[in-house]
Formats: structure tokens, sequence, C-alpha cells
């Protein structure tokens, strides 16, 4: 029990910076959309079409670098920094390359914007300008997350925190100049929230950049100032590994993308129950989702080590302490559920639909804790295939199917509506939770030689 305790706390310790700046990251979309807002309707509604874009692009990256982490904790337990440095760079090689890749898909935004229904022209033409400023953001944020995940592989997730925080603080007024056209800079609305955030992700990747050369205990891991070719090999083991956390991460955004397009036709108060049920849940998704970081640098710390059985008391640790965060957000969200949907809105049957629709997120928060730890585990393991398999089956062979069936038809009851679609989103990432679950089972069975092999790849 003692070692469990202790794990405990590491586990925490590591988590409680991610927290903060996952927080912080998502702060910076609120933000924009309450800031340009202020503008006009139009502009918000400009703002959160592009952003509907730029999210599964971004995403979809960030994703791909996500098995830098693994790779760096697993290097740091087994003494082998001095590999550290080569692996960073082929990570900069494969930001550089996704870079390219979203900057394209933005660039021709319009032939998303055309196809559809209903959007207004003066819409579509600020949500496209707004995308074609941000895009050149996409390296700088992309390049922050390669730093990110080496800092975090090494145990430092304090970093991250304060940049993103400073970010989040550097935004506002920058939102602000080019918003309303301060200091000489012309007045452009929403569309300056690209402007802004760009300029932003950039600051944020230079003063990391900063920190990681400065700082004394990285001082032996230092890039050196020669830019090597790329290593193709290590570039494909890296994608290899990334592409299922990146595919992973898709069919998650896109599965809650297309229920809000389903649940659309509904009427406005059950897309506004929706989406404050759907956003509060969002909020509380940071708790495990961070727990599910430390697990991955934890799990693949231990590895590093040779140290399989503390290997599983990590990944056990943090699942437990998941499930208790889980527990204790699932009772607030019951007990203070119609004061949290008035934060949002004061309509009766708004706050009516959000409060019912809100005890089914509460029924789901262990299940969603679990899964989404249990993906970091996996990570931690470099299992990440597994990942893929588990998530396009239980999102979209499970939840959305069993949604829509529930809310928009009587195939098996009388049509729901969103409370059918939650009913889904409960069903899979229950099945989610459970397929993690044994996935995990079943690699520790594994001898210890075959668990190493498997990490050390």
């Amino acid at each position: 029990m003692q070692k469990y305790l202790l794990e405990a706390r590491t586990l925490l310790a590591l988590a409680i910076p991610v927290i903060f700046a996952q927080v912080s990251q998502t702060a910076m979309g609120v933000v924009d959309t309450v800031m340009s807002g202020s503008v006009s309707a139009t502009d918000m509604a400009a703002v959160a079409v592009g952003t509907s874009i730029w999210l599964p692009a971004i995403l979809f990256g960030h994703g791909l670098l996500l098995a830098l982490t693994p790779t760096i904790a697993h290097l740091n337990g087994s003494g082998r920094r001095d590999k550290i440095p080569h692996q960073v760079r082929q990570a900069y090689w494969l930001a550089l390359a996704i870079s390219l890749l979203v900057m394209g898909v933005l660039y021709n935004c319009q032939l998303v914007l055309a196809n559809m229904p209903h959007v207004d022209a003066e819409l579509s033409g600020k949500a496209i300008a707004y995308l074609h400023y941000l895009l050149w953001g996409a390296p700088g944020y992309l390049f922050f997350q390669v730093l990110r995940c080496q800092c975090e592989g090494l145990s430092k997730t304090k970093p991250g925190m304060v940049i993103a925080f400073l970010g989040l603080m550097v935004n506002i007024p920058i939102n602000y100049i080019f918003i309303y056209g301060k200091f000489g800079m012309p007045a452009m609305g929403g569309v300056g929230c690209g402007v802004a955030t760009a300029s932003v992700y950039w600051l944020m990747y230079f003063l990391m950049r900063q920190y990681v050369r400065k700082s004394g205990s990285l001082s032996d891991i230092r890039l050196k100032a020669k830019i090597g070719p790329p290593d193709w090999r290590a570039l494909k083991r890296l994608a290899g590994m990334g592409l299922p956390i990146a595919s992973a991460l898709f069919f998650e955004v896109t599965l809650f993308a297309v229920v809000a397009l389903l649940v659309a036709p509904l009427g406005i108060v059950s897309v506004a129950s929706h989406q404050i049920a759907l956003n509060f849940s969002a909020l509380m998704f940071v708790l495990p989702l961070s727990i599910g970081v430390a697990a991955t640098i934890r799990v693949g710390f231990r590895l590093g080590e040779g140290r399989v059985d503390d290997a599983r008391i990590s990944a056990w640790t943090s699942l437990a302490a998941g499930v208790i965060l889980a527990f204790i957000s699932a009772v607030m969200m019951v007990i203070y559920r119609e004061q949290i949907a008035l934060l949002y809105n004061d309509t009766p049957a708004v706050v009516a639909l959000a409060s019912q629709l809100m005890l089914l997120a509460a029924v789901y928060q262990i299940s969603d804790s679990i899964q989404v730890i249990g993906n970091g585990v996996l990570r931690g393991y470099k299992d990440t295939r597994s990942i893929f398999f588990i998530t396009l089956f239980s999102y979209w062979l499970v939840g959305l199917p069993i949604g829509y069936i529930l809310g928009l038809t009587d195939w098996a009851v009388a049509a729901m509506g969103p409370s059918g679609f939650w009913i889904g989103f409960i069903l899979g990432l229950t099945s989610s939770a459970v397929m993690m679950t044994l996935r995990i089972i079943w690699l520790q069975r594994q001898p210890a030689s075959v668990t190493l092999a498997r990490s050390a790849r």
C-alpha cells in the first residue's frame, strides 16, 4: 500500500501542472469567442466555425507527436539520455511535415465551407480569413508541442504549465489590438483572433525553446546547432507509434462534431442544452486527461528502468486516482447541475434539459476517466495500435449508432432527442473503458522480457 501512495503523490505532482496547462490552452479558445462576440454575432460565429475546422486538423498533428513522450521517458529511465536529442530532432522534422500538411488543408478551407448548407456568405468569408491567418501559427504550435513532449517525457511538466498560462495572458491584449485596431493596426474584428492566436503560438514556442536551452538540468541533452538530415527509420517509428494516437483523437473530435450536427435540427433548446452539458463535461475531462499524461510518463520511465512490476503499480495507481476524481466530479454534477446550467443560460427550458443531460454526463464520468487514463497507460507501454481499434469500435460502431437510433428514430423507443445521443456516449465510453482495462491486464500478464522488448522499440 505504501508503494501505491507514494506513486499517487508522484502522479499528482506531474498531473497538476498539466491540468493548468490544458485549462490555459482551452481558455484561449474561450477568450477568442468572447472577444470576437463583442464585435458582432457574425464575428463570433465565424471564429466558432473556423475553430471547428482548425481543431481536428491540428489535434491530428498533435496526436502524432505524442509518441515522443513515452519514447523520451523510456530513454530517460534506461539511462540513455544521450539518445534523446536525436529523437527530438526527428520529432521536429515530423512536426514540420505535419505543419505543411495542416497549412495546406486550412488554406483550402473554402472547399469545406462551400459545402456547408445554410452558411451566410459574410460568415463564411470571415471564417476563411480567420483560418488563413491562423494557419501560420501551425508550425509554432507543433514545435511547441515537440518541446513540451520532451519536457514531459523527462517528468518536467511545470514549464508547459507556466508557458501556456503566459500564452493565455498575452493572447488577451494581442486580441484587443487586432480585433479593435489599436496601435496603428487595422480593425479586423473576429478575423484578428487568427492573427493573435498564431502570434501567441510562436511566442510560446520561443519561450519553451529558451527554457530548454537555458535549463541546467537539460544541459546534457541540448540539440546541436547544426541541423542534421531526417533519420527515416526513426521518423517511421515515431509516426507509426503516433498515428494510432492521432487517429483516436481525430475520431473523438469528429464524433462530437457529427453529434452536434445531428442535434442541430432538433431546435435551439436542444442545441443549447447539448452544448452546455458538453462544454462542462469537456472541462471536467481535463482532470483524467492530465492523469493520463502522467501515467504515460511514469509507465514509460519504469519500463525504461526495467522495472515491470513498478510500471504495473504506476498503471493501476493512475487508474485508481482517476476513478476517485471522477466519482467526485460526478457527485458535484448531480448536486449542482441546475446551478451549472444557469451559469451558461437562464432560459427555463434550456436549464431543465441541460440539467437532465448533466445527469447522464455524471454517469459516464468514471467510464470516461478509465478510458482516457487507460489510453495514457497503453501509450506508456508503447501499445498504441490497440488504442486505434478500441476507439474506432467504441465511438463509431457503438456510441454513434446507438445514439442515433435512440435520439432520432423510433426503432427501439420513441425518439429521445439529445438524451439518446448521451446514452450512446455512455455506452461507447463504457465499452472503451472495459476494452482498455482488458488490454492493460493482457499486457501485464505477458512475460517481463516481452514487455521490456516492446517498450524498447
